[in-house]
């Protein structure tokens, strides 16, 4: 099968290559990929900044999401059939959706949405996993409560303000003006230029903030949370409560993060529960997210297609921070 792989850590170029279709055991399914989508975690796993959570081998299939058939099932998958239009997120041991194939346990996958491409379809997984667990499993976000969700027409924001109004919330976000009509149209209620305006200056005694940026940007949402608030983010430092669970080693290294210690004290400073999230894939929240959108509530955002020859430029035009939406590899 065509796959493009990367042969080393660091921001090296991807390269197509004929790789083996992948085995399947007895809990997996064998999927055809349709289309598979970039996400910010693609570029983090290839620069080798998740080496002390996942250990992988070379060459490296990337992708982290994707939408496809079921071409081959084990002999104990019990929920899906050959010819199942799918949709998922693999588990962390087992990326590699920038490839024409991917064994997948059943456990990981849902059927795509009926009323879905299968480009749009690929844009939801991790998005959509990520966004769900962080507003309704961490934050357990409350009707009628406050949130902020920076960068909002981001591929993460574009799916958690609507899952965040969806859930009855106040959204407010942060974007530029160019994104002002498409968070507006997907129901944010304040929204803030943040080329022009200070988000941290504005709001105030929020609930809950999903911060998708880390830095700065993620210690400044400490001052907009009122006592008792929380904190999710998915680009900040993991901070002990999370590093207990990767093992010691891990926990070790976070003892001596300048970054990680600065985020506790916040934590304290301002009574906030602060969260890192590392999102895991579920088959049974995707089936969840499914009825989200097959009912009209929520809808994919793309903003560009690419072909998977060509899924090097996607990963750069993801990195430049000018997409709006998701950007997706159309590879069938």
């Amino acid at each position: 099968m065509k796959a493009m792989v990367i042969d080393k850590y660091g921001k090296v170029p991807m390269r197509m290559e004929e790789m083996p279709i992948p085995e399947i055991n007895e809990y997996e399914v064998l999927a055809e990929i349709y289309a598979a989508s970039i996400n910010p975690i693609d570029f983090k796993i290839r620069d080798g900044k998740v080496k002390l959570l996942v250990k992988y081998k070379m060459p490296l299939i990337l992708g982290n999401d994707f939408s496809g058939v079921v071409v081959k099932v084990g002999a104990k998958v019990t929920r899906f059939k050959v010819g199942d239009e799918i949709y998922a997120r693999p588990r962390k041991s087992n990326i590699g959706t920038f490839a024409e194939y991917i064994s997948i346990h059943e456990n990981d996958i849902a059927l795509k949405p009926k009323n879905l491409s299968f480009e749009e379809a690929a844009s939801i997984p991790l998005v959509g996993l990520t966004s769900y667990q962080a507003l309704h499993d961490i934050i357990q976000l409350q009707k009628g409560q406050k949130i902020l969700i920076q960068a909002g027409a981001g591929g993460v924001g574009t799916f958690a303000i609507q899952l965040a109004k969806l859930m009855g919330a106040t959204v407010a976000t942060t974007t530029s003006e160019a994104g002002t009509n498409l968070v507006k149209s997907l129901g944010a209620d304040e929204i803030i230029n943040y080329k022009a305006e200070k988000f941290e200056d504005i709001l105030k005694n929020y609930d809950a903030v999903f911060d998708t940026l880390g830095g700065k940007i993620l210690e400044k949402s400490f001052d907009v949370i009122r006592s008792g608030g929380k904190i999710v983010s998915i680009s900040g430092t993991p901070n002990a409560r999370f590093a207990k669970e990767y093992g010691s080693g891990f926990f070790k290294t976070l003892l001596f993060s300048a970054a990680s210690n600065k985020l506790t004290a916040l934590e304290k400073k301002h009574n906030v529960q602060y969260t890192f999230l590392f999102m895991k894939p579920s088959g049974d929240q995707l089936r969840i997210i499914a009825n989200f959108i097959e009912s009209g509530k929520i809808k994919p955002v793309i903003d560009r297609v690419f072909s998977l020859k060509d899924a090097q430029k996607a990963m750069e035009y993801s990195e430049s921070g000018r997409a709006k939406g998701k950007i997706i590899l159309k590879i069938r």
